[in-house]
This record gives C-alpha cells, structure tokens and sequence, in this order.
C-alpha cells in the first residue's frame, strides 16, 4: 500500500502520472504494427542520412521512438530474412535458403510457431498486406501460419514472365523472356484465392496503395481489440513502380519516389492509429528485410558508409534501417547503438503480449530492455552470418560481437570495380573472395581494414561462437544437429 506522504512525494517528483499511466497500458494489450521493406538500404530514410528525397513521417516515427543503428538480418536476402523475423530462428534451422523460387516445392513448416500464430492464442486478430515469401502452395500461405487475414503477392514482385525489350523494362506480358527464367503468371491473393495477376509495370505501381489500404481497413475493423499488423511492401525490390502520387516527385528519380509513396503509407498507418486512438497502444516497428541490390544502379538504394550490399554478409547487406515508437515505453528521440536483429522481434513482441514463447528453440532475444534504455542493457552478445555458398547447407560466413566482425574465407558477390545498370537494366557482378579477416566496426564501419594479427585473442573468441554455431546450425555440407525441415508439398 502508498502511504499517503509517499503518495504525496510521488506527486511532487511528477512520478504519480507515469505509474498511473504504466497501469493503465498494463490492462489494456498493446497492438502491434510491423511494416518491413524489401530490399531498402540502411541510408534510405532521411534520419539514417538519405539524399534526393524526403520521408517526413519515418523522420517523425524516429522522433517520437528509438532509431536502430545496430540493427541486423539474419540473411541478406527475401526469404530467409523473413522465416527468421517470423520465427525468431535463423533461417537454417527452420529449412529455408535464400530467396524461394515459383518452382519451390517447400515453404515455411506450419510445425513452425510464427509472431502471428503466437498472438492468436493471446486473441489477436492478425493480418498481412503485402510479400509473403515462405511457400507459395496452399498449405504454406498466411492463414496456415497464423494469419487470419492476407492480401498480397507470394513471393517477389521480379518473378513474373516480362522481360526486357532491349531498351527498357517491357512491363509487357513476355512468356519467354531472353535470358531469364520462365516464371508463372505473378498472382496477387487474397486470402487463398487469386484474384488477378499482375502484368504490367501500371499494375505494379498499384500495390504500395493496395497494401496500404487494406491495413487501414483492417485496423478500423479491429479497433476494439488487440491486432498485429504485418505490412510487408514489395517495393522497392526492383520492379519499381510508383502511382501517379508520388511519380515525379522526389530529386532522386523513380527509387526515391518509391520511398516517398512507402513513406506516405507510414503515414497512413499512423493516421488510422490516431484517429482511433490507438498510437499510445501500439508499438510500431519499421525495418528493411535486408540492403540494397546495388547493381541495378538508380533504381537500387544506398548502404551509405557500409560495404557492399543485398546476397552478402558485409554491413551492407546485412544492417538495415530499423525504428521502434511505443509510447510512454520507448523514449522519445533516443538511439540505439546495441547489437540487435530481426530474430530478436519475436521474442520481444511475445513478452510483451504475455504469450510462452514456442516449445521449439529458436535464436531471438527479448531486446524490451534496450526498448527502455535499461542501463547496461546488452539482450544480445552475439549473431552469426550464414549465406548460400553450393553445397545442401548455408555456409557459415561471419560472426559479429556488436564491435568486432569475424569473416571466415569465403566467396561473395561484389559490386565494386563493375558498371552498375540502370533505368530498370541490372548489371554484372564480380566474384570476388575473403580469407580470415577482423575489422573492428566501432573504428572502421566500412569493414576495410584487417586487424585479425593485432588481436589473436578477438580472433580466438569468436572462433568458437562460430564453432559451437556450426555444431548446431551446420556449415556448408555438414549438418548441424539442431536443423529441422522445412514443409514440404505433400
């Protein structure tokens, strides 16, 4: 019990009013919106350092919340990045490598405990506007895996049969296009049923509005009680395609236009948030499943100072822009410099709804207390890069302390020293390879000088983090004992 002159002390230090209000969210669940991008670069927001175009409303979510700056993916590339948000495990423990193609005859295993099916046990409504990517037959879709609703594409906007005209991107039906893969018609769903395909570039620049649309109905729908939102745009994953909004309008040409319409339907979320009264109840986390595909030139994003990009684990590819806003939790204009990934998302949105996290072992970390800027708060002592290198197995590249990054020899895609394309044209990559290397990130973010001879003992240290990951999730061409499989079509 408050004895009355603590009750009075409590007044006079401004204290009374925060109890009351921590009460007050504690009885009433929190909401959760989760809005990830495909492919956007860790300096495309104007808070991380953009050029050429503006995104007031991600500027705004970052003042009134926390900005990431140490923010990580498990895998640099589409769905191995999202089976890890999803599941809080990396992506080779729970069977899914690299980018599933049309032609898979696997998916995320509905064995697997997503966010989604987590939050449904706790009463959520829950909901996906956008790219799925974890299985594209029936029994992989969102309403198996915990979704109670779905509007969206499959998998990747670019896996669709239209090819290149020789001058420009056709955006034209082209069944057999030169040099590329014989994809199927690119379906949009709606729940398990097509509902259209899409063939044009015209088509394409419909979807940010479609998505953006359908989460505003949905949170009007479900004001009344808890939901989870998960906002997964296609773009600006090349394709790009913009509506007549916000075509033109950005210093940048069409990428930054790309972002000024992904930004505006931030803004839509918020504004649905608001005018049902749901901003304070809500945590809201925006990110970028992996960096930019840079040799598509201008129509590609910006790692800023970090090296390389998209399908590698350099900086580049793996850190990604990342801001959180809760209100009366997260405290305004702060930052966070701590070591933290997307595997961590799960975890921590669970804590908070009060939900057991899933009986299999998964690799996320509660981060809430980097949330409240805890003192000496560090959820997070370690992650370790995995990337497809040939072999039945992802190749285990890196592994990073939140300062120091070990990079074990390997092979990578680079898009250093090449002509990058442009206007919807990629161009080539070199191939390039890394021997044993340390880079101290904290010096030297652009991962270019090797310190590995002038500290044996770093070197040591991560060493066997990567030894005990290896014995656990595998290496290339040898299995680790705690892999499971993915679903498979039966």
């Amino acid at each position: 019990m408050m004895h009355r002159r603590d009750f009075l002390a409590g007044t006079a230090l401004g204290l009374l009013p925060f109890t009351l209000a921590a009460k007050a969210k504690a009885d009433k669940p929190t909401n959760f919106v989760l809005i990830l991008t495909d492919d956007q670069g860790y300096a495309d927001i104007g808070c991380f350092g953009a050029k050429g175009f503006e995104t007031p409303n991600l500027d705004r979510l970052a003042r009134q919340g926390m900005r990431f700056t140490n923010f990580h993916t498990s895998q640099a590339v589409c769905s191995a990045s999202r089976a890890s948000l999803l599941t809080g495990c990396y992506p080779n423990r729970v069977g899914i490598r690299g980018a599933l193609m049309p032609s898979a005859k696997i998916g995320l295993n509905p064995e697997e405990k997503t966010i989604a099916e987590l939050l449904k046990t706790r009463g959520y409504a829950t909901g996906i506007f956008g790219k799925w990517h974890l299985g594209h037959h029936p029994e992989f879709l969102p309403l198996r895996q915990g979704f109670g609703e779905y509007l969206g594409l499959p998998y990747s906007n670019d896996m669709w049969p239209v090819g290149y005209d020789g001058k420009r991107l056709a955006g034209n039906p082209n069944p057999k296009p030169a040099g590329a893969v014989n994809y199927p018609p690119l379906p949009l769903i709606d729940g398990d049923t097509k509902i259209a395909e899409i063939w044009t570039l015209e088509d394409q620049a419909t979807l940010t509005t479609r998505y953006t649309e359908r989460a505003v109905q949905f949170i009007e729908k479900n004001k009344d009680r808890p939901f989870f939102l998960y906002l997964p745009q296609s773009m600006p994953h090349v394709p790009l395609a913009v509506s007549s909004k916000f075509k033109g309008r950005s210093r940048q040409g069409l990428y930054g236009d790309v972002i000024m319409e992904i930004d505006w339907s931030v803004g839509q979320i918020m504004a649905a948030l608001r005018r049902n009264g749901l901003e304070e109840k809500t945590l809201v986390i925006f990110m970028s499943d992996n960096g930019p595909w840079l040799n598509f030139g201008n129509h590609a994003g910006s790692a800023g100072p970090l090296r390389e990009g998209k399908m590698t684990s350099w900086e580049g590819g793996k850190r990604v822009p990342c801001i959180m806003r809760w209100p009366g939790v997260v405290p305004a204009k702060s930052v966070c410099r701590e070591l933290a990934a997307n595997l961590d998302i799960l975890p921590t949105i669970a804590t908070i709804a009060g939900s057991p996290l899933p009986e299999k072992k998964i690799d996320g970390v509660n981060i809430l207390s980097l949330l409240k800027q805890e003192p000496g708060a560090k959820p997070r002592d370690h992650i370790v890069f995995y990337y497809m290198q040939g072999g039945d197995y992802d190749q285990l590249q890196a592994v990073y302390d939140g300062r120091w990054k070990l990079h074990f020899s390997h092979e990578f895609i680079s898009y250093q020293g090449v002509q990058r394309g442009r206007d919807g044209f990629p161009g080539p990559y070199a191939h390039r390879k890394t021997g044993l290397a340390l880079f101290d990130l904290k010096k030297d973010i652009g991962e270019t000088r090797d310190v590995k001879d002038q500290h044996p003992e770093i070197v040591a240290r991560l060493s066997a983090l990567a030894e005990q990951a290896r014995g656990d999730l595998g290496d290339k061409d040898r299995p680790g004992k705690g892999m499971r499989a993915p679903g498979r079509v039966s």
